[in-house]
């Protein structure tokens, strides 16, 4: 065996809170366990990460019937809807149209619905469910409790914990067991979610106690089973791919490098530094009177960068009302920039996630937050024991710090950096809002953790036409028109023609063999139909892209140029198995964000709806893989033969009501113009 790794506080004391913390560096007490593990759990199915495609993951497999683990560094279920704050749900107005979704999303909308007596308790602007990120965490956590019982399977919920190591095989092929560590208050200690995380999460990542967190040291196993199949499954559903760079199978972070997969690539090379912007939300309400405003004394490093970006934007009750998740009483009707609301009014509580606000933007190496593989072995992470997490703390510190100054800059501010003078107006009739009954949850009002829109993402094995590994790429879901002459000018004659061979649908060969020129080649309009098909997604291809300089902040920065490029409308699109099953492991599945996509479509393949399609592929996988003592590489490892044990897999998908395909999804099919 081996070894891989009611009390609130007012805006004033929040900003005296010390937030300062340093770099993580590998240390003897990040390695060495100070005992044996207290406790010794059995799961068929260990997923990591409580977001909603560990959620998703989770209700598939109890509805299987099976013994399932999941694991959270935050005590709330449900990622995006609940820790991270972003409780308004992403959907295109098609796919939401028809209700085509997986079964639990639905059942979870449905629920939403049931609990305000309405779907949209915000009244927000931005998307049909806008609602409090408290209530989501209570919704799921009932939700996994009806399909335990449902499905006699067992579920066992470990709030407050991350996984600290991986015993792997010696062939390198199976994660034997994986160590965590839970932690709680330390006696004395202030309640969870006193603290940032910036404050809390080296701690949360240590085996020894503290003065803020009593830990207990836990040891996964899986559950006996017959001794010629597959033990157990373990599930990467974090929000940055920590399993996969705990295990180090291979992945990537970042632009990828231009080529006819990926043509709207901002870089010819490939720049791991720089991924979509983070964001820490907060919650804000509209008061009857003004409110003491005080400005945090770190506010004038940050105001420089803040603005409403866009003229057709630039009005406050627009911005309060755009993610609005509580509104008891209805305001007057408005209009601003063509878009129609109902004006905010003392009570309304906005949550606030914004691209020149509280998005944070670092792009360079000296500010990365999700580390890469070489500064994981430059802080000692990938050796035995060293996992902190694999984040740089400081860059969690400033991102806190920019979104409590972008509350200041919203109420206080008469600056905008995009927009100039005489745009921003104070609008003092606002409070902070913070509590741990507050809808963040938490004494400094801010997200448990940041909202994240990128992580690592996995390179798939070797698959027919993708012998370095598979992916998803741009290409298989944009509906981007390649004919602009961009295309043509940019990319080398070789690469052009390739593309437009890739994007001609049935006229590929004629395009390949010659025969049809490739600026006469017509565009399929659809995106690729993958025969390994487990779930489905449809959003736009929306960029929150990196800063050029370090710090983000900095005055006169702007954004990575040509990021936006790659942005637009997507066609609905599919989510293959091989884009879930990561190189060299076996017994390790992957869902969410960190799936097998470039970094445009990973853009797309990152909302809400795709999460839980994404985990309910994951835990149906993981239950099909054991019941048949069938490794999931093994169902596409013939592709593009027929697989009969493929077929199965997604007859059960889709009797389960999980399912894989769009309306009318046929090759022969391109009248996919419609759907919006």
């Amino acid at each position: 065996m081996k070894h891989r790794h009611k009390v609130a506080f007012s805006l004033t004391s929040l900003i005296g809170l010390n937030l300062i913390s340093s770099l993580v560096v590998f240390d003897e007490a990040n390695a060495t366990p100070p005992r044996t593990p207290d406790k010794s759990v059995n799961c068929e199915i260990l997923v990591v990460g409580g977001g909603l495609s560990g959620v998703a993951t989770a209700y598939e497999g109890l509805l299987a019937g099976r013994t399932v683990c999941l694991t959270e560094i935050t005590d709330w279920l449900g990622g995006q809807i609940s820790a991270q704050g972003t409780s308004a749900l992403d959907e295109r107005p098609t796919q939401r149209a028809l209700k085509f979704y997986s079964r639990g999303y639905l059942e979870l909308r449905n629920r939403i619905g049931r609990k305000y007596g309405k779907l949209n308790p915000g009244d927000c602007w931005v998307s049909e469910s806008c609602f409090l990120p408290r209530d989501a965490h209570a919704i799921l956590a009932q939700m996994l409790k009806d399909a335990e019982k449902q499905g006699k399977g067992k579920l066992q919920w470990f709030p407050n914990t991350v996984i600290k190591d991986l015993e792997i095989a010696a062939d390198g092929k199976i994660i034997n067991s994986a160590i965590a560590i839970q932690h709680q208050p330390a006696k004395d200690a202030p309640p969870l979610n006193t603290f940032t995380l910036s404050q809390t999460i080296e701690d949360a990542y240590r085996y020894e106690n503290s003065s803020r967190f009593t830990k207990t040291i836990l040891r996964f196993i899986p559950k006996a089973t017959k001794e010629d199949a597959p033990k157990w499954y373990v599930v990467d559903a974090s929000e940055t791919g920590e399993i996969i760079a705990l295990a180090d199978v291979p992945y990537r972070l970042g632009i990828d490098a231009r080529s006819y997969l990926e043509p709207s690539a901002s870089s010819a090379n490939n720049d791991p530094y720089c991924p979509q912007g983070f964001t820490y939300t907060f919650a804000m309400e509209a008061t009857k009177e003004p409110q003491p405003q005080t400005m945090p004394a770190f506010y004038p490093e940050y105001a420089p960068y803040f603005s409403y970006e866009l003229k057709r934007l630039a009005n406050f009750d627009l911005v309060f009302t755009y993610r609005r998740i509580w509104s008891p009483n209805k305001g007057k009707s408005a209009k601003f920039g063509g878009v129609s609301f109902t004006a905010p009014t003392p009570g309304d509580i906005s949550m606030q996630n914004w691209t020149w606000g509280n998005d944070y933007r670092p792009g360079t190496a000296q500010d990365n937050l999700i580390y890469t593989r070489q500064q994981l072995q430059a802080t000692g992470q990938l050796e035995p024991g060293g996992w902190m997490g694999g984040l740089r703390t400081e860059t969690l510190r400033k991102a806190e710090e920019n979104a409590l100054s972008f509350y200041y800059w919203l109420v206080a501010g008469i600056t905008d950096s995009q927009l100039g003078d005489g745009v921003k107006q104070q609008q003092p009739n606002n409070r902070f809002v913070t509590g741990l009954n507050s809808p963040m949850g938490t004494m400094h009002g801010l997200s448990k953790y940041p909202y994240m829109r990128e992580g690592r993402r996995i390179i798939g094995r070797s698959s027919w036409g993708q012998a370095e590994g598979f992916s998803i790429g741009e290409i298989d879901i944009s509906r981007r028109d390649y004919n602009d002459e961009y295309y043509s000018k940019t990319l080398p004659a070789d690469m052009y023609r390739r593309l437009r061979a890739a994007v001609a649908g049935l006229e590929a060969i004629s395009v390949i063999d010659g025969k049809v020129p490739p600026d006469k080649a017509m565009r399929r309009t659809r995106s690729t139909i993958f025969p390994d098909a487990v779930g489905i997604g449809h959003y736009a291809i929306d960029f929150h892209p990196c800063m050029v300089n370090s710090p983000p902040e900095a005055p006169g920065n702007t954004e990575h140029p040509g990021e936006r490029r790659g942005a637009g409308q997507a066609y609905p699109f599919q989510i293959a198995l091989r884009a879930m099953i990561p190189q060299k492991i076996d017994n390790l599945l992957v869902g969410g964000k960190s799936i097998a996509t470039s970094h445009i479509a990973a853009a797309a393949y990152r909302v809400h709806s795709f999460e839980w399609s994404s985990g309910a592929a994951a835990g149906t996988v993981a239950s099909f893989a054991l019941k048949n003592a069938i490794a999931p590489y093994q169902l596409v490892d013939d592709l593009p033969k027929q697989e009969l044990q493929l077929e199965a897999l997604k007859r059960l998908l889709q009797q389960n009501g999980n399912p894989t395909a769009f309306p009318d999804t046929s090759i022969f099919n391109e009248n996919w113009d419609n759907w919006k």
